[in-house]
């Protein structure tokens, strides 16, 4: 097992934060949500001041459900403001470690690898984080919360599940602690990775625990859920062999990458029929230029007037070129980042390709099984080659909200 000396490092409340410092009020004692409050009663809140999540209100919650009781005002989100603020607080990681030894997760949240720094420093890895945290306070007036582990998943967890409880805001945890800390959460959409729809699956499984999952057959999950399962047992089991120093930025690998400007406003109830299209379309890609990737990209902007968006992207064990495999994480990415917001822009991006020479089998798939599928592939693809990319086309491609017929127009989809 990997064990090396990772701070796993959030912003508490940053979007609420950051609007609280900016007009001089106190998070503590300030009734602050940031919304989109032109959306009307029903907008999402993406973040609360301590002081409303202290009257028990959760940070993502609609402006209706806050008790009619409660005074509070509400600041629009300003994206722009907030990446130059992660942008100050990524500058004081860099003060401590190397940029190898740093992968910044998201706008709030970075991981940083201290396991060649400790002797330099000449101090422990909780001295180190309490440092950081002092140094965010001072130059920033941001909160942050630290966890602790040997690799990165555990300092996540840590994190998410201890340290935020701490009064100091740093917790260390290690392999030992697992079936100590980790095992007894219920519900399992307590966990990192985990939402409510997997959770809720897995419940029918009879899986009520982390540690349920932890020792439910590992073969059984693979067969039922692929990758995802292995990775879901593994997580359970405290098991991940990432190196941030192998963290890199997507666009450093050659890739394929493909993204579209949006007509009207997507959100997460039509948003999944642009995506399996888009998905469709550059594994054709892969296929045609007999590749496999084993990165897979997703970035979300959302609407001019709001501004922002994400981008993430997660690392495969097996390279693939499978559609299903490729859009399932597509979609793991949008429900885990996804802000309720509308959204204009969508781009999804294959990295690490490597040329295809062979078909890896695993104990639940025959050689004939993948071989059809292989086939059918090819065939479609030479068919739209041939006649047109519109010529074949899924049934819900007829659907107002689809794209493909007129963006397969734009380039070349149709042959007289």
């Amino acid at each position: 097992m990997i064990k090396r000396n990772i701070l796993c490092i959030d912003l508490k409340s940053f979007f609420a934060f950051v609007e609280c410092i900016d007009r001089n009020l106190d998070p503590f004692t300030t009734p602050l949500v940031v919304a989109n409050k032109t959306q009307g009663n029903g907008a999402i809140t993406l973040a609360i001041t301590p002081y409303l999540k202290n009257l028990g209100i959760k940070s993502r919650t609609r402006l209706y459900e806050i008790p009619k009781n409660i005074k509070y005002f509400i600041a629009k989100p300003r994206m722009a403001r907030y990446i130059a603020k992660s942008k100050e607080v990524i500058s004081i990681y860099l003060d401590f470690v190397n940029e190898d030894d740093l992968h910044v997760y998201s706008i709030d949240e970075a991981f940083l690898d201290l396991t060649n720094y400790l002797k330099m420093y000449n101090k422990n890895e909780d001295e180190i984080a309490q440092d950081i945290l002092n140094k965010i306070k001072e130059k920033t007036g941001l909160c942050a919360t630290c966890g602790i582990g040997p690799n990165l998943l555990i300092a996540k967890l840590a994190m998410d599940l201890e340290a935020k409880k701490n009064k100091n805001g740093i917790a260390r945890w290690n392999y030992e602690d697992i079936k100590t800390k980790l095992w007894p959460i219920s519900p399992l959409s307590e966990m990192w990775k985990i939402g409510n729809k997997m959770g809720k699956k897995l419940n029918n499984l009879g899986i009520y625990t982390i540690g349920d999952l932890a020792n439910y057959d590992k073969n059984k999950l693979i067969k039922k859920y692929g990758i995802i399962g292995e990775e879901l047992w593994n997580n359970a089991n405290g098991f991940d062999e990432s190196i941030i120093c192998k963290q890199d930025n997507i666009f450093k690998d050659k890739s394929y990458s493909i993204g579209q400007i949006l007509f009207k406003d997507y959100d997460e109830s039509n948003i999944s029929l642009i995506i399996e299209e888009m998905v469709d379309s550059i594994t054709a890609r892969l296929r045609k230029n007999n590749k496999e990737c084993k990165k897979i990209g997703l970035g979300i902007g959302y609407s001019k007037n709001i501004g922002g968006g994400f981008y993430h992207q997660v690392q495969l064990d097996n390279s693939t070129d499978n559609k299903e495999i490729i859009l399932k994480y597509c979609l793991l990415i949008f429900n885990k980042y996804y802000e309720f917001l509308p959204i204009r822009k969508i781009s999804i991006s294959l990295g690490k390709l490597i040329k295809k020479e062979y078909i890896q089998l695993n104990i639940f798939d025959t050689y004939q099984e993948i071989k059809l599928e292989n086939q059918y592939n090819v065939c479609t693809d030479h068919i739209k080659d041939k006649y047109g990319k519109n010529c074949l086309l899924f049934a819900s491609s007829l659907l107002s909200d689809s794209t493909i017929k007129d963006r397969n127009n734009k380039i070349g989809g149709h042959h007289a």
